[in-house]
C-alpha cells in the first residue's frame, strides 16, 4: 500500500535528503540557536508542518519497504547500539535495552570517567528500585541452568547462558564508530546566562556530543535525539552532520523519554507509550521502523507510536508541562482551602473521582521539584515568546510562578508559627530530594525553603534524608547567597540526631518512612516477583530475560519464597555473576562503614521517640500531607498541614 507522506516533515527539503551541495550552516553558538525558532532557520515553512502521525510503509519480503516514489530501503538490523551520555536517561534506558535484546551489543559511552567506573562497580552513581538487577543481569551475564545433580543442563545450556550485552566506556569515538544507532542522552539544563538566561535550554553539551557523532558514525547510522531538547532540535542535528560529513545522510528520529525518578524501570518496562518522530524520507521511515523494532521486544506494538519529528520534540514538553499545571492548580485551591476550611485531600479525592479529570497528579503539597518539570515550562514559555506567543507564554510562567508562591507561603508560614524570629532556633527538616524513592537532590524544594529560614539567622538546619549524599545537598547549597549557609547547615545521618532540641520539624519529602504508623502495615503479597520483571501478560520473567522456562520435570505447584520488591527470582539472581570486589580504598565503601546502613536509615520514624527530643510546643510542619493529624495531636504534637485551616 503507498504511503502518503505530502504533509510530513523533511529536515532536508528534499525526498532523499542526498542533496550535499545545499547550504546547511549551523548557528554560531547554541545560544543563538536554541531559543530563537524562527521560520529562517529551516528549509520548511513551519505553518506547513502538519501534526497528523506518519503513517508506517508496506513491507515486502525481505525486510524491503516500498514507498511512493518507488524506493526501496533495505531493512538493515540494529546489533549495535551506543547510548551518549550515563546519566539518569542514559543509564537506565540503555540497560532495559540490553536486558530484553541479549542478541545486541549496548554501550553507554560519558567522558566521566569517574561516573563510568561507577556503572562499571558495585556502588552505581544513581538510585533507581530494581535498576541494579537490570544492570547485572546485562552487564554481568548470567549463568547456565543448573540440573538437579549440580551441573549445567544440557539441553538448555545453549539458550539459558546469557553473556554480557551492556557496556559501560570512555571510548566515545570507537564506540560511536561501530554503532547503528547513536542515542544522544546528555544533560540539557537551563541557561545560566546570556540570552534567555533562566529560561532557554543550554544546548552546550547536545551540540558536542551531536558533533562527535556527525565526526565519528559510519554510512547509514540513526541517530536518535533522548535528551529533552527546544523543538527544532531534528534541524539542528542535520545543520551539524551535514557540515562535518556532507557526502553522507543520517537518519535522525526523536525518541523522548518519560521516565519518573524514582519509578524509572517500571516506566521503562511498562511504558504508556514509546514515541517516535521521523522524516517524511524513505531513510527516515525506515529508520523509525528500525527502532521500533528494538523496541517491540517487549513493548506491545500498539504502544508504540510514529508521529512528525517536531510533534514528537514538543510532545515531552508538553506532556511535563501539563502535569505540572494539574499540580500547581490543586495547590491554588489549597490556599483557598486554608482560609475557608475546607479540605484540599477531600476536594483532591472527590474530583479524581470524574474519569474525565482522574487522581494522578492531585497532591497537593509544596509543589513539583526535580531536573524536568521546572526546566521545561521554562523552555516552552521561552520557545512560545520566540515564536511571537506571549499569551501563551504568560499562561505557562503562571504555573512556575503559583508553584514558586507556594513554596514561599510555607516558608514564611513556618517563621509566622515560630514568633516571626528564628533567632537561636534549630530547624529540623526531614527529606531532601524532590521526591521519595530518588536520591536525586536536583531542583528541590527544600532549597527554597533553607533560602527564606536563612534570611531569618537560625542557630542551625538539620537535615535527613535516607538517599541523597551529604556531597549533593552541599553542592545544591552552594547555590544560595547567604554566605554561612556551609556552616549553619547540618546533614545527619539519623534522623533522630536532627530532631534532637529542635524548634520546628518540617516534612518536605513524601518518604514513606515518615508516615505516622499506629501498628506495622501487613505485608501484601506481591502478584509478580518485581515491578522490574512484571509483563504484558502471558510474557513470564524468564520470557522477558530470554531464558528458558524450567523443566517440565519441576513440580508446578512449587511455592516460591517471597521475592522482596524490586528484585529478580531468587532462581534468576542464585544465576547472577558474582560481583567484584571493589579496590582497596573505594570510597563509596568507606563511606557506607561511617555511616548508618542504608537498611537503618530508611526504617519508619518513630514519631513517640520524637515527641521526646524536640522542643514545646513540638510544631511540625506537614510539607507532604503524609502525617495523620489525630495521630500527631494524640502524641502531643502541634501539627501544621498544607490544605487545611490550622486550629492553632
Amino acid at each position: 500500500m503507498a504511503v502518503q507522506m505530502d504533509r510530513t516533515p523533511s529536515l532536508t527539503g528534499s525526498d532523499d535528503c542526498t542533496d550535499s551541495g545545499s547550504n546547511c550552516s549551523v548557528p554560531d553558538t547554541p545560544a543563538n540557536w536554541s531559543p530563537n525558532v524562527v521560520g529562517e532557520h529551516y528549509s520548511i515553512p513551519m505553518d506547513e508542518i502538519a501534526l497528523q502521525p506518519v503513517m508506517r510503509a508496506s513491507l515486502l519480503p525481505g525486510g524491503l519497504r516500498e514507498e511512493r516514489s518507488g524506493h526501496r530501503i533495505p531493512r538493515r538490523p540494529i546489533r549495535n547500539v551506543c547510548c551518549v551520555g550515563a546519566g539518569y536517561v542514559g543509564g537506565p534506558t540503555a540497560a532495559m535495552i540490553a536486558l530484553h535484546n541479549p542478541h545486541m551489543r549496548v554501550t553507554v559511552v560519558d567522558r566521566d570517567e569517574k561516573r563510568i567506573r561507577a556503572w562499571n562497580g558495585r556502588h552505581l552513581p544513581i538510585h533507581e528500585p530494581g535498576l541494579s538487577d537490570v544492570v547485572r543481569a546485562a552487564r554481568d551475564g548470567l549463568r547456565p541452568c543448573m540440573s538437579g545433580s549440580g551441573r549445567p543442563n544440557a539441553l538448555d545450556e545453549e539458550t539459558s547462558a546469557r553473556a554480557p550485552n551492556l557496556f559501560f566506556s570512555t571510548a566515545c569515538a570507537e564506540t560511536i564508530a561501530d554503532a547503528d544507532v547513536v542515542m544522544i542522552s546528555v544533560n540539557t539544563p537551563t541557561k545560566r546566562r546570556g540570552q534567555g538566561a533562566g529560561r532557554a535550554t543550554d544546548m552546550t553539551a547536545f551540540e558536542g556530543a551531536t558533533r562527535d557523532v556527525a565526526t565519528h558514525s559510519r554510512r547509514g547510522c540513526i541517530i536518535v535525539e533522548k535528551s529533552t531538547v527546544p523543538c527544532k532540535t531534528g534541524q539542528l542535528i542535520k545543520n551539524i552532520t551535514q557540515q562535518h560529513r556532507p557526502d553522507l545522510d543520517f537518519p535522525v528520529l526523536s525518541n523522548p523519554e518519560f521516565l519518573s525518578e524514582g519509578t524509572a524501570i517500571r516506566d521503562l518496562m511498562r511504558p504508556d507509550r514509546v514515541i517516535i518522530g521521523c522524516e517524511s524520507t524513505p531513510s527516515g521511515i525506515a529508520a523509525a521502523e528500525a527502532l521500533a523494532d528494538l523496541y517491540a521486544s517487549w513493548v506491545p506494538r500498539e504502544r508504540i507510536v510514529t508521529n512528525n519529528i517536531w510533534s514528537a520534540e514538543l510532545c515531552k514538553l508538553t506532556a511535563n508541562a501539563m502535569l505540572a499545571q494539574r499540580i500547581s492548580s490543586i495547590n491554588s485551591i489549597l490556599a483557598i482551602c486554608e482560609r475557608t476550611g475546607a479540605d484540599v485531600g477531600e476536594i483532591a479525592k472527590s474530583i479524581g473521582l470524574d474519569r474525565r479529570i482522574g487522581p494522578q497528579f492531585l497532591k497537593a503539597g509544596l509543589g513539583f521539584g526535580g531536573s524536568c518539570f521546572r526546566k521545561d515550562i521554562a523552555s516552552l514559555t521561552y520557545l512560545a515568546e520566540s515564536l511571537g506567543l506571549p499569551e501563551v507564554a504568560a499562561y505557562w510562567e503562571q504555573v512556575l510562578t503559583m508553584n514558586n508562591y507556594q513554596r514561599d507561603r510555607f516558608a514564611l508560614n513556618v517563621i509566622a508559627k515560630l514568633n516571626n524570629s528564628l533567632r537561636g532556633k534549630k530547624i529540623t527538616i526531614l527529606g531532601y530530594a524532590f521526591k521519595k524513592d530518588t536520591g536525586d537532590a536536583r531542583e528541590s524544594p527544600a532549597l527554597d525553603v533553607i533560602r527564606i529560614l536563612l534570611d531569618e539567622g537560625p542557630r542551625s538546619i538539620a537535615i535527613f534524608d535516607p538517599l541523597c549524599s551529604e556531597a549533593d545537598i552541599r553542592y545544591e547549597l552552594s547555590a544560595l547567597p547567604a554566605g554561612d549557609a556551609q556552616d549553619v547547615v547540618r546533614v545527619c545521618a539519623n534522623m533522630y540526631e536532627a530532631c534532637e532540641d529542635s524548634s520546628a520539624v518540617l516534612v518536605l519529602t513524601d518518604w514513606d518512612m515518615f508516615k505516622l504508623q499506629a501498628r506495622p502495615a501487613p505485608v501484601k503479597a506481591q502478584g509478580m516477583d518485581s515491578p522490574m520483571i512484571a509483563s504484558f501478560s502471558p510474557s513470564t520473567p524468564a520470557d522477558l530475560l530470554h531464558l528458558p522456562q524450567r523443566s517440565k520435570e519441576t513440580p508446578p505447584t512449587t511455592v516460591r519464597a517471597p521475592v522482596a520488591a524490586n528484585k529478580l527470582p531468587e532462581e534468576i539472581i542464585a544465576r547472577l555473576q558474582p560481583e567484584a570486589e571493589c579496590e582497596t580504598g573505594c570510597e563509596e565503601c568507606l563511606l557506607a562503614r561511617k555511616t548508618t546502613s542504608s537498611k537503618q536509615r530508611q526504617e519508619a520514624m518513630d514519631w513517640s521517640r520524637v515527641a521526646t527530643l524536640v522542643k514545646e510546643p513540638k510544631l511540625v510542619f506537614d510539607g507532604r500531607n503524609v502525617l495523620d493529624a489525630a495521630g500527631m495531636d494524640a502524641l502531643g504534637f502541634r501539627l501544621e498541614t498544607l490544605g487545611r485551616a490550622s486550629i492553632f
